[in-house]
């Protein structure tokens, strides 16, 4: 392929390739062309264009395929734009030439078809360049015309539409020519003919006046001719070319301005025409008059679907703005459509006119307006309806005769308008408020008047309507219950109002499970008690007997939807009703057959078709409380209604066949709730029978078929069934069966509607029955024996043997259908189908539809047999099938069965994999492949290739061998195949893609054979990428988005992301949607990338394209507002997720930009602001209101449609993630002083963005906006203000906040908003951002405001939504308080900050009165904590209760509790877990600082007054002694804490674990919380075993340093009670034995929890780890701080343990205690760089003392014992300190330290152990002999302590080893004087000891003590003249040595002189010494005085 690459056509590597390969060899070439002849020099071109015209123009004769002559022909034009132009027009001629030849053999087509491709291009790209040639070219081509077969005519329409675009105006006089001999050929019989005059004929219209003038109405006609018999592709490109042709009749072009006025169509005129197609279709035209044509047939689909279509075009051409001046004309224009006799002859025919105008008005308004304008039209549709209405109440009440064709019609109307503004107000969600609210529009009184229209259908499209605005407004839907419950009631005598308010309330409770906040619970027991009254009263009045029955049942139908929380209340009494509608026995079914006439039977069939449905919705809605039980008292009904269906023939013979649809009707809702049940339940009882007959239709005169058999088919398979239209955009209209509509079941309007569909339509109920019965038999059949599945099969043979015509494809349709479906459930059940003589049965069933003419049989019977396959499952049954298949396609050679068998191949291998099929393999690719390359049907290629697909797709890595012969041949075929066989172009994309997926990872290879392979797939994508066809352009798609995952390097995004982009405004859905999942694929990985790519194309393309400064993704938001395809919108979604996450922080400006662009389109909101006495606050408020409202109104100019509110939802969505995003990457975001493009800058426009969202009208645009707004808080609450220093940033933004809060807080938000702003508030408050406490009251006030709502109780406020809504906004309020609470206090705990940070002294006055201290905010808490802590323990009992498990569910308060209602209790529970931590943690800080309430004096009740839960109702129960009231919150407490702790949800969040542990940390801090705890010692036993476990399972080091100031706090509670009852000898843990039981014993839990942190964080203290053989010594680590401190707390609560223990006790934990604790010494004691000591080992010597001195030491009975102990443990501390090479770092000191206070703290047990003493001494010497100065030092210090010792006993031989050494240390200090502060410090502290040594000895031993110390500091003094230039360390030595001299002469008079007067020497030094001292003292005193008297003036200046 390399080869292929160059400017001139490489012939020689031409000529030496194979025949097969040369086509790709020079497509390839000409790919290479076509891009660099744009990109190469002129120059270059110039000097080889004689050469390359040659090789082109050659090229043409050598019969190019169609993508090769496309590409071709445009390198030439391009060619001759770019070179010269000298031999342009004999290459023009030679074209000509071709194209006039009178060759017609099918070999030279090829060549006449590239010359004509030709000239279209030249005129395409040279136009007028070309000049006069053009009117022969024209001739020429329209004679071509003439003769020409379907291929030429096509592509010589596409070259007429390139050679009119190209020369525009220029060819006018040619058009005439042109639209004369291209308007015939609109009806011609190829659609792909078809499609290609559209195009052209849309092309000439832009310049030919008279097609929209003089022409028009021919131009009409001739559409709606080319309408009929159309495929979907004609349909889209007719109805472009008609919509457009209207649009410009109206609204002429500029050339329009040289035309005469006369000839402007009027919009009545171009209206009146479309409907004439409507109506008419193409048969004639409806004269002006408009009087009806009698008689004549009704219109094509294809026709009225095509004229749909048109309409949306018409419209859209003229835009939005047309469309919203217009819109009351073309509403009323539309609904007369429907009203039309001619559109709604049959019912069927009207519910489809009806489906092709809600489309119309779904498109255009849905589409084109924004929300304002939409609300606009939605008043006019509320005008129409009531229009509407009126004339038919005057219909009624009067005598019009024409009265029921009236309702008729104005039905039809009313269904579309309701339809439609059901879906508006839907769409448009809560910023709908102003249309319901507004009166002057009357929306709600408009449709329900609609609920009393005379017709069925518009009774129920009004409850949609109702269910659709109650959705939109879930506050609307408690009100409009309760507005049709009070009707049903007032009108009960009315039949209409009785069906079409049931109609209603059925409607609106189905549309509760969309609005999360429900309904009241006591909304279920209205609606049960009006339906049992209408059951009840039904039979008394024969005129309402049926509509009452009706409503009864499908009321309690649709309370089944609520769920099993509210239905389990009303269970028993439904299966009462249900048991009493049918006979109770056999005997009373035989005795009511011979009762009751025609009305009454009527009535009976309709209760029990009612009671099953009802039983359908609660088996479907409430399947939790489908028990044993209620299964068994469910089937006694329906087996009796089993029963009843064989009588029921019977019944209809004797009165009438009226009765036939209601027991149609009975018999769908038995299946319905059969196939719901398990099998077994009517095992042997299955209405089989009953089934059959009604699939084979045999007692159905009519030929109904299912409409199941697609949906059952592999969605694969929708190209060769055409189902890939339910994907366009068409899909309501394009549907085949969509004949579904409301009236045909009215209990769809309370039931979920199917995903995608925008209203339910249940199908006619003659289908529904047999799509019912197929489903159910596909339940049963595998329940059912071989004995009667062969019997069903044969009959099933038979069926379709006795049937023709027509009626045998229905027959045989439907049991295809029943088969699959039969087929499937087998395979789901994992059944086998049974012996040899059923599956013969089965096989010959299948085997005869392969051959059937009808395509959709054909896929139905080769899917029917690869499950027949999947389930047999055995090898030879396969091979039988298969061979069979074989067989047929080597001798046949009809089209039909080719195609059959090649699928039934495909079937095989797709469901037995390509393991069970391997050995068919070779067999069946070279079958397919054969079949494939069979020109001369283009259905058989379609199939082949599609088997050949599912072939390679299910056989994997076998199909390896097979990769290069099948990737040529759809190499070839894409080369070849006209590209007007679409589907075998979408065919070989498939196979493509499969082959792509086989070679998968390999891809990447550079072998030889890997890069042909890759270079093949890139061609076949390149070929179909250009094709122009939407789905094989989507298949070219996604073929490269695979390559790009298998070898991202090879695809080139600077091509493929541009033509993505391109198609991101296609008017196909497939293909935007291939466009935007692959962008998701490429934005993973190479999201920058893609965005540039996409801006380039933006600078190149100019204005035909979408892409602006926004870039993609602001094409990609667009398209969010647009887009109502689910996964469509998802993939934008994730796409721009992707882009987001990589180029957010980089591009951060322009991201935020394009958010707040989004947002900004927020409507303005101005808020009712209350009326206030202060005017400033008034005037605050409204300055917070008004604050950003008015954003983005200077916008009118844009043509685009507004943000709609999802789209804004989810740009509020991207603002948080852009504030984490910017958190992740880079702390300095949140610096102000760090100026870059930081986040931190553009805070104003954050919270500019926050406050709009929280604003809104959408609710749930107002949650982001308060989420995002409570991130920023979060974290933006602690950075600085660089100007102002001491105050924060947001400071400046209070008012913002305030005002984006406020709204949350009227009466008439929905909780869940209110519940999110009482978070944000609390996070306000705590964030510490306002000191000051007049700014916090706005906000503050708000809590108040809630807080008073909760107090106010249950019953106060009339309620819209359920009782859990109710919970959730209180408990939220009590959540947020609870959290200031905690702030507060915590803020309080941690010293004031400084204020101002400089230290300018006279700042201080300014700020007098407005920062307070931080303790000043409790103010805001304390007035309110009296009724907060009630309410508070309130919550936490009902938690509590909550809590238990379901076995106890009994103790639970039969009415709730404080804040929950029983039958709200599973929401419930959600709303208290995420809101009980923060209260637990703000209840126990109220109880630690009221001494758990004692100033409440008695308890007082402790809920809101509306309920007392939990306290028994007698006089004398609520007032409790102090005492029970302490243990009772104390139970509280620690039972709540100690249930969560158990066993803490993986999902609860972290803070949760911290809140409760901080609690009980609080409160354990508080006396009687610690007397109660102490007392009950298993409590606290378990508690801390329950820690334990929580440290097992969360490992964060916060939540460990909490546990163990909890347990702290426990051992401290402990130790306080012993001290207070310590009287017996005995008392403490361990008595006399010393025995500890694990489970009762404190300690030993303790000890657990310990040794576990311990251990946990120093594993080397395990003495197991030692032993083990791979155990390999670790040098000690230092641990990271929060480590440190943990081991340091757990060593201290450690060392307080023994003080618990009796004496014995003690005993037993001490070696343990002593063991860990000079274990973590030994771990951690490690040197570090600035001499400082670890917290753990001050810890673990502090621990060492307290044992130590223990009072344990002075007991006789232990005293063996302990001396061992302690010996034991300094012989311990002695060999750790010992000096190893393994341990260099070792800190000696602190190891010394620890000796020292053995020696010190227990001298009696050491005294005369020599070996200890030994140990010891060594110790002191290796310190007195290091290196490091600091540890002499220390050295020094801690012998002091040991010599100073009261026992002598215990420091004399100390001092006798240590003392000689310390003086020569001493002494050689003179040779060496210290260098360092710290060897200075060394030798004083060294002297200090000696000093103190020679105040020990007694007075006969001073002189000779003496004679050591003051030679050796007399002989650390300098001589006077060195002193001057010694270092400053040398002359401190001498200062002190001075100083100490001088201080000793004093102290010992007698012997200092002895000592002097022995060595003159000493004396000369001294007084030297001493002399310099005086004179340089002097000096100083001298000089001190000058500067003083200098000073002084200037001093008082300053004081000045």
């Amino acid at each position: 392929m390399e080869l292929a690459h160059s400017l001139l056509l490489n012939e020689d590597a031409l000529a030496q390739i194979t025949e097969a390969k040369r086509p790709v060899f020079i497509f390839e070439w000409l790919r290479f062309l076509d891009k660099v002849l744009v990109a190469a020099n002129r120059v270059d071109v110039k000097e080889k264009q004689k050469k390359l015209v040659e090789q082109l123009t050659g090229l043409i004769s050598s019969a190019p395929g169609p993508p090769t002559r496309k590409l071709l022909a445009k390198n030439l034009a391009t060619l001759y734009s770019i070179g010269d132009t000298f031999t342009v027009f004999q290459t023009l001629d030679k074209c000509n030439d071709i194209i006039k030849s009178k060759d017609d053999t099918p070999a030279y087509l090829p060549t006449k078809l590239a010359a004509v491709a030709c000239v279209g291009a030249f005129y395409e790209k040279m136009g007028r360049m070309l000049g006069s040639s053009f009117p022969d070219t024209i001739n020429n081509l329209l004679k071509a015309l003439k003769s020409a077969e379907s291929q030429g005519r096509g592509e010589i329409l596409l070259s007429l539409q390139k050679v009119l675009s190209g020369l525009g105006g220029a060819a006018a006089s040619c058009h005439r020519d042109i639209y004369k001999n291209a308007r015939s050929l609109l009806t011609d019989r190829s659609m792909a003919v078809r499609c290609s005059v559209a195009k052209c004929l849309l092309e000439l219209q832009n310049e030919a006046v008279f097609m929209w003038t003089t022409e028009l109405e021919n131009m009409a006609t001739l559409c709606f001719k080319a309408l009929e018999g159309s495929n979907y592709g004609v349909r889209v490109a007719v109805a472009k070319l008609l919509g457009t042709v209207m649009a410009t009749a109206l609204m002429p072009k500029q050339a329009a301005g040289r035309l005469k006025s006369c000839f402007r169509a009027t919009l009545e005129e171009v209206l009146e025409l479309m409907a004439t197609g409507f109506l008419r279709g193409g048969s004639g035209f409806l004269k002006s008059g408009g009087e009806m044509l009698k008689g004549g047939g009704s219109v094509s689909r294809e026709v009225r679907v095509g004229v749909t279509q048109a309409y949306v075009v018409f419209v859209t051409t003229l835009g939005g703005q047309w469309l919203e001046r217009n819109f009351a004309t073309f509403l009323s224009h539309v609904l007369d459509l429907v009203s039309h006799p001619r559109a709604t002859q049959t019912h069927v025919e009207a519910v489809y006119s009806r489906r092709c105008v809600s489309f119309m008005l779904r498109a255009t308004l849905g589409g084109l307006l924004g929300e304002k304008a939409q609300i606009a039209a939605g008043k006019e549709i509320c005008q129409a309806i009531s229009k509407q209405m009126r004339a038919v109440v005057n219909d009624i009440s009067g005598e019009n005769k024409a009265g029921a064709a009236d309702v008729s019609a104005s039905q039809h109307v009313m269904v579309c308008a309701l339809k439609e503004l059901g879906s508006l107000v839907q769409s448009l969600s809560a910023t709908a408020s102003p249309l319901i609210q507004e009166p002057s529009i009357g929306l709600l009184e408009t449709v329900t008047s609609v609920l009393l229209h005379p017709s069925m259908a518009a009774r129920l499209a009004a409850a949609w309507c109702l269910r659709c605005v109650a959705v939109a407004l879930p506050y609307q839907l408690t009100p409009l219950l309760d507005r049709c419950a009070e009707r049903i009631n007032n009108l009960k005598s009315s039949p209409e109002a009785v069906s079409g308010y049931s109609f209603a309330m059925a409607a609106l409770l189905g549309g509760v499970h969309q609005c999360p906040l429900g309904i009241p619970h006591s909304k279920g027991k209205l609606v049960v008690s009006i339906a049992e009254d209408l059951l009840r009263t039904a039979a008394q009045n024969s005129r309402l007997s049926l509509q009452r029955t009706q409503a009864g049942w499908l009321l309690l139908g649709a309370l089944m939807t609520l769920g099993p929380s509210l239905v389990r209340y009303h269970l028993p009494k439904m299966l009462l009703l249900w048991r009493n509608v049918f006979p109770r026995s056999q005997k009373e079914l035989e005795a009511e057959k011979a009762r009751g006439d025609s009305f009454t039977w009527q009535v009976t069939l309709e209760g029990r078709a009612g009671a099953l449905c009802a039983m359908r919705s609660f088996v479907a809605h409430c399947p939790e409380l489908l028990t044993e039980d209620v299964i068994r008292r469910l089937m006694t009904p329906i087996e009796c209604a089993m029963t009843m269906m064989s009588h029921v023939p019977a019944i209809i013979k004797v009165h009438g066949a009226h009765l036939k649809a209601s027991a149609a009707m009975v018999r769908l809702r038995l299946y319905d709730i059969l196939a719901l049940l398990p099998p077994k339940t009517y095992e042997g009882n299955e209405p089989l029978l009953e089934l059959v007959a009604e699939f084979t239709l045999t007692d159905n005169s009519s030929n109904t078929t299912t409409s199941l058999l697609r949906s059952l088919c592999h969605y694969d398979d929708s190209v060769l069934m055409g189902s890939w239209l339910q994907e366009t955009d068409h899909k309501s209209i394009e549907d085949q069966v969509c004949s579904g509509a409301l009236e045909h079941d009215p209990s769809s309007i309370y039931l979920r509607v199917p995903v995608g569909e925008a209203i339910p339509g249940p199908l006619p109920l003659g289908v529904s029955v047999i799509d019912a019965s197929v489903a159910l038999f596909g339940v049963v059949f595998p329940h059912v024996s071989f004995k009667h599945r062969l019997q069903m099969l044969d009959h099933f043979a038979e069926c379709i043997k006795q049937a023709k015509g027509v009626r045998q494809q229905a027959v045989q349709l439907n049991i295809f259908t029943a088969v699959l479906s039969a087929l499937k459930g087998l395979a789901e059940n994992k059944s086998t189908l049974g012996p040899e003589e059923v599956r013969k049965s089965a096989l010959a069933l299948v085997m005869g539809a392969l051959d059937n003419p009808n395509p959709i049989l054909r896929c139905a019977a080769g899917e029917a047999l690869g499950r027949m396959a999947q389930v047999v499952g055995e090898a030879t049954f396969i091979a039988r099938m298969a061979q069979t298949s074989f067989d047929k396609l080597k001798s046949a050679r009809d089209v039909v069965s080719r195609t059959g068998h090649s699928l039934a191949l495909g079937c095989l291998h797709r469901y037995v994999g390509g393991i069970g099929s391997g050995q068919h393999l070779k067999t069946s690719v070279s079958i397919l492949l054969a079949l494939a390359q069979d020109g001369s049907s283009h259905e058989v290629q379609t199939w082949a290739l599609h088997s050949l697909a599912l072939i390679v797709d299910s056989s994997g890595p076998m199909y390896r061998g097979y990769v290069e012969p099948t990737l040529s041949l759809v190499l070839t075929l894409l080369l070849t195949v006209p590209p007007s066989h679409t589907e075998v172009h979408q065919c070989l994309g498939r196979c493509l893609g499969a082959l792509i997926t086989t070679v998968g990872p390999e891809l990447q290879g550079n072998c030889t054979t890997i890069s042909t392979i890759r270079s093949s797939c890139l061609v076949g994508c390149a070929i179909m990428q250009d094709h122009s066809d939407s789905l094989v352009q989507a298949a070219a798609i996604s073929c490269l988005q695979q390559l790009h995952m298998f070898a991202p390097r090879h695809v080139n995004l600077s091509s493929l992301v541009p033509c993505l982009c391109v198609h991101l405004c296609s008017s196909h859905l497939l293909l935007r949607r291939a466009a935007v999942a692959c962008l998701r694929q490429l934005a993973q990985r190479e999201a920058a990338e893609v965005c540039e790519y996409a801006m380039s194309l933006a600078k190149r393309a100019g204005d035909n394209l979408n892409i602006t400064e926004t870039g993609l993704e602001g094409v990609l938001f667009g398209m969010l507002d647009r887009e109502t395809d689910r996964k469509l919108c998802s993939d934008i979604h994730d796409t721009l997720g992707h882009m987001l996450s990589s180029l957010a922080v980089e591009k951060l400006s322009h991201w935020l930009k394009l958010c707040k662009d989004v947002l900004a389109a927020t409507t303005a909101v101005a808020f009712e602001v209350e009326k206030d006495e202060e005017d400033s606050e008034k005037k605050d408020e409204m300055d917070d209101d008004t604050m950003f409202t008015g954003l983005g109104e200077d916008d009118k100019s844009k043509p685009s449609v507004a943000p709609r509110w999802v789209t804004r939802v989810f740009a509020a969505d991207c603002l948080c993630r852009i504030i984490l995003l910017c958190e992740n990457a880079d702390k300095t975001h949140f610096d102000l002083a760090a100026a870059r493009d930081l986040l931190v800058l553009h805070l104003s426009d954050l919270i500019r963005m926050a406050f709009m969202a929280a604003t809104d009208h959408s609710n749930q645009l107002r949650m982001a906006g308060l989420q995002a707004l409570e991130d920023i808080i979060k974290k933006f609450a602690s950075v600085p203000e660089p100007e102002f220093p001491g105050h924060v940033i947001l400071e400046q933004y209070q008012a913002n906040v305030g005002a984006a809060l406020r709204p949350a807080f009227s009466p008439d938000t929905p909780s869940d908003i209110t519940a999110k702003a009482c978070q944000v508030c609390s996070t306000w408050i705590g964030s510490g951002v306002v000191s000051d406490l007049n700014d916090l009251r706005r906000v503050h006030n708000l809590l108040v405001s809630s807080l008073d709502k909760v107090q106010a109780g249950k019953g106060s406020s009339s309620q819209l939504y359920s009782e859990s809504a109710t919970t959730m906004e209180k408990l939220a309020v009590l959540k947020a308080w609870a959290e200031v609470r905690v702030k507060i206090v915590r803020a309080e705990s941690k010293p004031a900050k400084p204020v101002r940070s400089g230290d300018d002294d006279e700042d201080e006055d300014d700020l007098g009165a407005d920062v307070l201290p931080p303790d000043s905010l409790i103010t805001l808490v304390q007035p309110e904590l009296p009724s907060l802590s009630r309410l508070w323990l309130a919550m936490l009992r009902d938690y509590a209760l909550l809590t238990l498990p379901a076995e106890f569910s009994s103790q639970l308060p039969p009415d709730g509790g404080a804040f929950y209602t029983p039958e709200t209790i599973d929401t419930a529970r959600l709303h208290y877990r995420s809101s009980w931590a923060p209260v637990l943690h703000a209840v126990a800080l109220w109880l630690h600082s009221t001494g758990f309430g004692a100033g409440e004096g008695q308890e007082e009740v402790s809920s809101p007054p509306s309920k007392t839960p939990g306290l028994p109702q007698g006089g004398s129960s609520t007032t409790k002694t102090f005492e029970e009231s302490v243990k009772d919150r104390m139970h509280l407490m620690l039972g709540v804490s100690i249930e969560f702790l158990c066993f803490p949800r993986p999902e609860e969040p972290i803070e949760h674990v911290m809140s409760c542990l901080q609690a009980l940390c609080t409160l354990l801090e508080s006396p009687c919380a610690k007397t109660h705890i102490a007392e009950d010692q298993l409590l606290a036993v378990e508690l801390l075993n329950v820690l334990h476990r929580l440290l097992l399972t969360r490992d964060p080091p916060a939540v460990q340093l909490q546990v163990t100031a909890v347990v702290q706090e426990t051992i401290r509670a402990a130790l306080d009670h012993l001290n207070v009852t310590f009287s017996l000898q005995s008392l403490g843990e361990g008595g006399d034995t010393g025995e500890l039981a694990p489970g009762k014993s404190l300690v030993f839990a303790a000890m657990e929890l310990l040794v576990f942190i311990l251990v946990r964080h120093l594993p080397q203290l395990n003495a197991r780890v030692k032993e083990s053989p791979s155990h390999v010594p670790l040098r000690p680590q230092r641990l990271p701080e929060e480590s440190a401190r943990l081991v340091a707390n757990t060593v201290s609560i450690l060392a307080e343990l023994p003080s618990l223990c009796s004496p014995a006790g003690s005993m037993t934990i001490l070696p343990t205690v002593l063991f860990l604790i000079t274990g973590v010494l030994r771990e951690t004691a490690i040197k570090t760089t600035d001499n400082s000591v670890p917290v753990t080992v001050s810890a673990a010597l502090q621990g060492i003392k307290t044992i130590i001195t223990s009072p344990l030491a002075r007991m006789e009975s232990m005293q063996a014992q302990w001396t061992g102990l302690v010996r034991s443990s300094l012989a311990s501390v002695l060999e750790y300190s010992q000096p190893d090479e393994s341990r260099p770092d070792m800190d000696e000191v602190s190891m010394l330290t620890a000796i020292t206070l053995f020696l010190l703290s227990a001298s009696n047990e050491l005294v005369g152990v020599t070996v200890l003493q030994k140990g010891c001494m060594d110790r002191f010497r290796n310190a007195l002999n290091s290196s490091d100065p600091w540890v002499q030092a220390r050295c020094y210090q801690l012998l002091l302590s040991v010599f100073q010792h009261s026992s002598r006993a215990l420091s004399t031989p100390y001092i006798h080893a240590l003392a000689p050494l310390m003086v020569e240390k001493l002494k050689a200090v003179e040779r060496s004087r210290p260098g360092t502060a710290a060897e200075l410090q060394a030798v004083q502290e060294g002297i200090r000891v000696l000093e103190n040594l020679v105040g020990m000895g007694e007075e006969q031993n001073r002189v000779q003590l003496l004679a050591l110390l003051v030679p050796t500091l007399v002989s650390y003094l300098l001589d006077e003249n060195a002193i001057s230039s010694a270092p400053q360390v040398s002359k401190g030595l001498h200062d002190f040595a001075l100083q100490n001299l001088m201080r000793i002469g004093p102290l010992y008079p007698a012997a200092f002189k002895i000592v002097i007067g022995a060595a003159p020497e000493l004396k000369t030094r001294l007084e030297s010494a001493i002399r310099a001292n005086q004179a340089s003292s002097k000096a100083k005193a001298a000089a001190r005085q000058a500067h003083n008297i200098q000073l002084k003036p200037e001093v008082y200046i300053h004081c000045i």
